[in-house]
């Protein structure tokens, strides 16, 4: 929870921590920016978080929705014990239900609470996407004025309040599909929350000596009882078992009670319950870790050799060429740049291959804010006879003068022949965008 506040507020080179500005259109991470252009790195990104869940749960069960969800985190650390204060726990949480007390002190106090509570995870939840500065400004100002920014902050807010409030496990039996993964990610090996039915069976209730052949389970169903989506667990691995291990606590401290060895509901695997030697190298705990290590691997590669501006070159809109009076041959070209550096830049454009004409740069350098995407034009103009096949080839180069510069190979068009004709042959490179 305190990293879920804090998130927003880190600032690393400068940037946040975690901001994902849609308006913008960027996604800052660690310090580095993302923009919609960096589609290889988002799959790469999105195919490592998805292997890496894969090999938790093959070799850890369900231990992501058990100790590190939000919903069960915040569930069973923040509004759980305040119901248990206000209420008095599970007893006097249905003691008010029956008595229909539903809108009495103590349950208004609750929902009170829960509502500022839920109110200040919107707003945090909010800070992701518009930053912290941006959510302060918004704050000391009317609704009227962020229209937008208030409705999502508070449908956030209702959506947060009804969810811990009501919906509760809900969320992970109906909403989430995590747990219908299961049923392909864990194998028999997998650790998961298990009930030593070798040991527990048969069930036979009541604490005086017993027979040899009764099982130490006493059917007390304290496991049933405190399981927050109302399983059994005694019944075997379930879709509906989030792994809070209530049930291994619940069972502990009877065991303690009636002179038994705790452990009776404990982390294990369906093949050590069945007493067979656990294999760590199995086939989906060796193909998961290389598939993600290889993803892994390539996309920090990528990422720490990525530039730190993108440049576009684009022809110029209408005709391909014009002939001016003189009878030179003029060439649009468009040239843009995305600045993903730390600070603002002036980026020099210069043309290599274009002897014996001449340059026209309305803008030169072109200063990009950082973060932002600029366009510019450079005409370029040169004698017919320089064309051959209609076309000539130049370089353009783009440089900030400091970390960044590149070179993009272009080919002019002009007349095909020196007599005058404008036909102009296939260009060599396509007429959309450069590499």
């Amino acid at each position: 929870m305190v990293l879920f506040f804090a998130i927003p507020h880190i600032r690393i080179g400068g940037k946040p921590a975690f901001l994902m500005s849609f308006p913008k259109r960027e996604f800052n991470l660690m310090g580095w920016t993302f923009l919609p252009t960096d589609t290889l790195l988002f799959m790469l990104f999105l195919f490592s978080s998805i292997i890496g869940i894969f090999l938790l749960t093959a070799l850890f069960g369900r231990a992501w929705c058990g100790w590190a969800c939000p919903q069960t985190v915040y569930l069973e650390f923040l509004f759980r014990p305040i119901e248990r204060l206000l209420e008095g726990g599970y007893a006097g949480s249905r003691k008010l239900d029956r008595e229909k007390a539903f809108w009495g002190p103590r349950r208004v106090l609750k929902y009170v609470i829960y509502a500022l509570l839920s109110l200040f995870l919107a707003h945090t939840f909010l800070a992701y996407f518009v930053g912290t500065e941006q959510l302060a400004v918004w704050v000391t100002q009317s609704p009227w004025d962020q229209p937008t920014g208030f409705v999502v902050m508070a449908i956030t807010t209702i959506a947060i309040w009804y969810n811990f409030t009501y919906f509760r496990e809900q969320t992970c039996l109906i909403a989430c599909p995590y747990g219908r993964w299961q049923s392909v990610l864990l194998d028999k090996q997998s650790i998961i929350v298990a009930y030593d039915y070798l040991r527990g069976e048969p069930r036979g209730k009541g604490t005086e000596p017993r027979p040899d052949t009764m099982g130490d389970c006493i059917d007390c169903k304290a496991c049933v009882t405190t399981c927050p989506t109302g399983i059994d667990i005694r019944n075997g691995l379930q879709m509906e078992c989030v792994h809070c291990t209530q049930c291994i606590d619940a069972c502990d401290t009877i065991m303690d009670k009636v002179g038994k060895p705790r452990g009776l509901i404990r982390y294990s695997s369906q093949e050590a319950l069945a007493g067979k030697a656990r294999k760590l190298l199995r086939p989906r705990t060796v193909l998961y870790p290389l598939a993600f290590t290889l993803a892994l691997s390539t996309m920090l590669v990528l990422l720490f050799n990525k530039e730190t501006a993108d440049v576009t070159v684009l022809r110029g809109l209408g005709a391909p060429f014009s002939e001016e009076a003189d009878g030179t041959i003029a060439n649009q070209v468009r040239i843009k740049i995305a600045n993903r550096g730390g600070a603002d830049a002036r980026y020099t454009i210069t043309l290599d291959g274009a002897l014996g004409g001449r340059v026209i740069s309305p803008e030169n350098p072109l200063i990009v804010s950082e973060g932002t995407t600029r366009e510019t034009s450079i005409f370029v103009l040169l004698p017919r006879e320089g064309f051959a096949n209609g076309e000539r080839a130049v370089t353009i180069t783009v440089s900030d003068g400091a970390r960044f510069t590149t070179t993009v190979p272009w080919r002019l068009q002009g007349p095909s022949d020196g007599n005058g004709d404008t036909r102009t042959s296939t260009p060599a490179t396509t007429p959309d965008e450069a590499p």
